[in-house]
């Protein structure tokens, strides 16, 4: 597969390795599908300056936003990975800042941006505090610009715990309760994050899981999509992307990390990428009758692969 560096409608993928704001300025009116992405926390990391601070993660953010709105289609979606802003004193919860800034910059305009869900991304390991509550978590935040056009969820379903479970009482007295293709992931997601031993781990000191991005993009887009990611690091969303068979625009001003990236897609592209597979964390012992899978839904899964 051919990388770009300009992007062209017919391009598979487009990794632009610069400022996303010349990313962004080339992309057509109204063709980008779906955006994820997460950008610099400005707590001082290897890839940030460190005098950037909460100030400077808002103008970043107000800087781009004409773009991103312009290029974004109207009943597509924008997915907004952030956690934390850390200092000495406090904690501040960079989604709020990103809400205030995103709302109140597309209220005025045609199809203001809808926040659809805030969702929670936990996870079991990470920095230990020892003068506060060690953090497991960031957040997602899925706004539409306008009312979305897409949302594919039985794409994204996941294993119920019990699915053989049945219901106890009205007229379906007895009959399984569960939705044959699994459940709704719900708002909380329990997906592993990117530490030393995992299969995914890059140079990236703060990469995020392909699940993350994968879900997002099976729930929200249609196949041959355009996924936008004007932050993307070592490509974890262009990953997602070439593996559901979308197409991808990514921006990234770190060379070492756009090399990586170049590699990773190519190699998702070529379907040798090495990913953790979106699955449970936990597992529930199958002896237990209610935790062994009923053949009709069996059936029902196979017949979706």
């Amino acid at each position: 597969m051919r990388i770009y560096k300009k992007y062209r409608e017919g391009n598979k993928a487009t990794l632009y390795d610069g400022d996303c704001k010349k990313l962004l300025r080339g992309l057509p009116d109204e063709s980008v599908d779906l955006v994820v992405t997460s950008p610099p926390y400005c707590i001082g990391k290897a890839y940030e300056d460190p005098k950037d601070d909460i100030d400077t993660f808002k103008k970043l953010h107000e800087d781009i936003f004409n773009e991103l709105y312009r290029v974004v289609k109207v009943g597509g979606s924008i997915c907004w990975q952030v956690g934390y802003h850390v200092s000495e004193t406090c904690i501040v919860p960079l989604d709020c800042i990103v809400y205030n800034l995103f709302t109140s910059l597309s209220r005025e305009l045609a199809n203001p941006l809808i926040l659809r869900n805030r969702i929670i991304w936990t996870f079991g390991h990470g920095l230990n505090s020892s003068n506060r509550f060690s953090g497991r978590h960031e957040t997602i935040l899925w706004f539409s610009k306008g009312m979305p056009q897409q949302f594919n969820l039985d794409d994204v379903r996941v294993p119920q715990k019990y699915p053989g479970k049945r219901s106890y009482k009205g007229p379906k007295k007895g009959e399984l309760s569960g939705n044959p293709l699994g459940k709704n992931p719900s708002d909380v997601w329990d997906i592993p994050n990117v530490k030393a031993n995992h299969v995914e781990k890059t140079i990236h000191p703060c990469q995020f899981p392909v699940a993350l991005p994968q879900r997002l993009i099976k729930a929200l887009t249609p196949e041959g999509a355009l996924v936008l990611d004007p932050f993307m690091g070592v490509g974890t969303t262009g990953v997602a992307a070439m593996i559901e068979n979308r197409r991808f625009a990514g921006a990234e001003t770190v060379k070492e990390y756009y090399e990586v990236a170049i590699e990773r897609i190519t190699e998702a592209e070529n379907g040798t990428a090495r990913i953790r597979e979106d699955k449970p964390v936990y597992i529930p012992d199958e002896r237990m009758a209610v935790a062994r899978l009923p053949e009709e839904f069996a059936k029902a899964r196979e017949g979706r692969k």
